[in-house]
């Protein structure tokens, strides 16, 4: 009997803990607080490339969204890397391809930011490592690795183009977007 009532009380304690979701071994949590919101968990799911996985990419919004790239809330992206195949060079060449395929290949109005940008992806990356790109619209995009702040870049043109990489009518990977998105 007393076996029974400590395997109910341990199941209805699972229930009420407000567990993160696993995504390919990365402990994605339900809610984060970046530049002063609390923004909630909205999807994420895996960039797989020649069927290797590269990172688990999290989106997180302040009310549930599916065109977080017009949307006037505050969101994030967070690529948590999980492959040791990626470099800071093939990670650039990646976004490189992002924006080409985000700006239908007119970058040049956004080429200073992607420079820029592109400057955080220069340091050595290693599996394990956390990048948190935090969008407010009205205001621009800031960048953060491993919880340190990188950069700021107050275009608001450069950062719905940094959120269509994702999330975009011509995303880097449909499947992704979409569990991005929780679709």
């Amino acid at each position: 009997m007393n076996k029974l009532v400590t395997l109910a009380s341990a199941m209805l304690l699972s229930f009420s803990v407000n567990a993160a979701q696993e995504v390919s071994g990365v402990s994605v949590p339900d809610n984060v607080s970046v530049e002063g919101a609390s923004l909630n968990y909205q999807g994420a799911g895996v960039r797989s490339k020649f069927f290797i996985d590269l990172y688990v990419g999290s989106l997180f919004t302040q009310k549930a969204d599916t065109d977080v790239v017009k949307s006037q809330d505050q969101s994030a992206i967070r690529l948590n890397i999980i492959s040791g195949l990626i470099t800071s060079e093939k990670m650039v060449s990646a976004i490189n391809e992002g924006f080409d395929g985000a700006t239908s290949g007119n970058t040049a109005p956004i080429s200073a930011e992607i420079a820029e940008f592109i400057g955080v992806f220069s340091e050595e990356i290693v599996k394990g490592d956390q990048f948190t790109l935090v969008s407010i619209p009205g205001k621009g995009l800031t960048t953060y690795k491993n919880d340190e702040k990188l950069s700021t870049i107050t275009n608001d043109d450069f950062r719905q183009a940094v959120l269509s990489i994702w999330l975009g009518d011509k995303p880097a990977d449909d499947d992704l977007k979409e569990d991005m998105l929780g679709l």
